[in-house]
């Protein structure tokens, strides 16, 4: 349970609040003015700061400027009672997680440090994914339930040679499951070789994947072309969105994976291959099977296993943990220092609907890299359609 600092220098109000939050399981420290709660920061003491505004000493706002200079993820909550509008408002730009008006309310009270107390948890697990490794082969960096099942499925998938179908929404993660697939194979000696179905046009899509003889067809070249289903023999092939290839190359895939020979384009002799398929869409093949546009007997040969990666918006436990590694493995690019992200920042992201899933979380922590001045995140440094969300929110507090 998180540690409440709780600097108010009347005696009676703040034994009140530290009865209510013992009462709840929060540890609790008193300060009685600026001079004792600084002493108490400087020993890294709190996890959240429940801050009044009139105290002896000076102005509780010079202290919460301290506090977002000096260590922007330690929540703090405003109460006092000179509750106008301007306080407020001096409050929220100074970095105030919250703020409420004397006599405090108990229930609203412990609702604030229940929120707190979640900023804080995010940030810890932000700041223990800095200190491991993004690109490690045995995991993807997650705390969902839905990717635990993806990261079990990999795990058991991986040693054999069952062919595995991922699917789910564009920007999921499916490109990174398919390297973990092959990093964690008998194969892994080596190289995955990958294709991208959509990329390529359908005549020259079977000429990647077969290769071709010298002179095959127009534009051909004199030179005969190995494919690359013959480069993968021993090895991994993984082919990115499989449910564009046409019908024809379907059935000739579907030959090449039950009898494991191929046959160049121009060619008549029959080559041995051995591969572990992996292949991957964003597509409903059984949709495309119904409509005649996917083979049905090649569908059941790749799904020997299927791997349903979910969404960022089904599994928004994850972004701080994604976050923290993007930060991780980009920051170095830009040249700066950055840390982490600010507990307000990290809100506005856990409210994103993230449409662009994980593709389009890289691409925000990448751009707010590019705009960061400082060693946190924070809310300024978001793209303008993430920012509009901690708006709306900080509207609804004022109103």
């Amino acid at each position: 349970m998180s540690t409440v600092l709780i600097v108010e220098d009347e005696p009676t109000p703040r034994k009140f609040i530290t009865k209510i939050l013992s009462k709840h399981g929060y540890e609790t420290i008193e300060a009685e003015n600026i001079n004792i709660a600084h002493k108490i920061l400087d020993q890294d003491a709190a996890d959240i700061v429940l801050l009044d505004i009139k105290l002896p000493d000076g102005n509780g706002l010079t202290l919460l400027d301290r506090i977002n200079q000096e260590n922007p993820s330690l929540p703090v909550i405003v109460a006092t009672g000179y509750g106008d509008i301007d306080t407020v408002v001096d409050a929220m730009q100074n970095g105030a997680f919250d703020f409420m008006a004397k006599p405090i309310d108990a229930k609203r009270l412990i609702k604030s440090l229940e929120n707190a107390s979640d900023q804080v948890k995010l940030y810890r697990e932000l700041s223990q994914l800095r200190r491991e490794r993004w690109s490690d082969k045995y995991w993807v960096p997650s705390s969902s339930k839905s990717m635990d099942t993806v990261n079990e499925l990999v795990a058991r998938a991986a040693p054999t040679r069952g062919n595995v179908l991922i699917t789910g929404e564009t920007g999921t993660g499916k490109s990174l499951v398919a390297s973990l697939l092959h990093a964690q194979s008998p194969r892994s000696k080596k190289a995955c070789v990958t294709i991208n179905c959509a990329a390529i046009s359908d005549h020259m899509l079977e000429s990647e994947l077969f290769g071709h003889e010298a002179n095959a067809f127009t534009g051909a070249g004199p030179k005969r072309k190995l494919g690359l289903m013959e480069v993968a023999d021993g090895s991994t092939l993984f082919l990115d969105e499989i449910s564009t290839m046409k019908a024809d190359l379907q059935a000739k895939l579907l030959r090449a994976l039950e009898e494991r020979v191929l046959r160049r384009v121009g060619g008549t002799k029959e080559i041995a291959i051995d591969i572990r398929l992996i292949t991957a869409t964003n597509k409903n093949i059984t949709d495309l099977i119904s409509e005649g546009e996917f083979r049905e007997d090649l569908y059941y040969r790749l799904n020997v296993v299927e791997i349903i990666m979910p969404s960022l918006r089904d599994r928004k436990e994850d972004i701080p943990a994604l976050t923290g590694a993007f930060i991780q493995s980009l920051s170095p690019d830009y040249g700066n220092q950055v840390t982490g992200v600010t507990p307000r920042a990290m809100e506005t992201l856990l409210k994103h609907q993230w449409p662009g899933n994980i593709r389009e979380l890289k691409n925000t922590i990448e751009r707010s890299l590019l705009l960061c001045d400082s060693d946190q995140i924070g809310i300024a440094h978001l793209p303008e359609e993430i920012k509009k969300l901690n708006n709306t929110k900080t509207k609804r507090k004022k109103s």
